[in-house]
């Protein structure tokens, strides 16, 4: 996910996007607890996604946009 399309998407879109990653992170989380997990890098990638899209909520909420 890149941060150009993330900062074309509103506040609310950027925040249901979110509560996906959350719950993607949670899935993969558990998958690795299991075993389950083939692909650990989807861990760290995930948590950078989180991190850009609460950047880039903050931006906007300064920006007043």
């Amino acid at each position: 996910m890149k941060a150009s399309d993330l900062r074309e998407k509103s506040i609310p879109e950027l925040e249901e996007r979110l509560k996906e990653l959350y719950k993607d992170q949670f899935n993969c989380r558990m998958q690795k607890g299991t075993g389950q997990l083939a692909q650990v890098h989807l861990i760290s990638e995930v948590k950078q996604d989180i991190s850009r899209v609460k950047t880039i909520i903050t931006e906007k909420q300064k920006s007043g946009t």
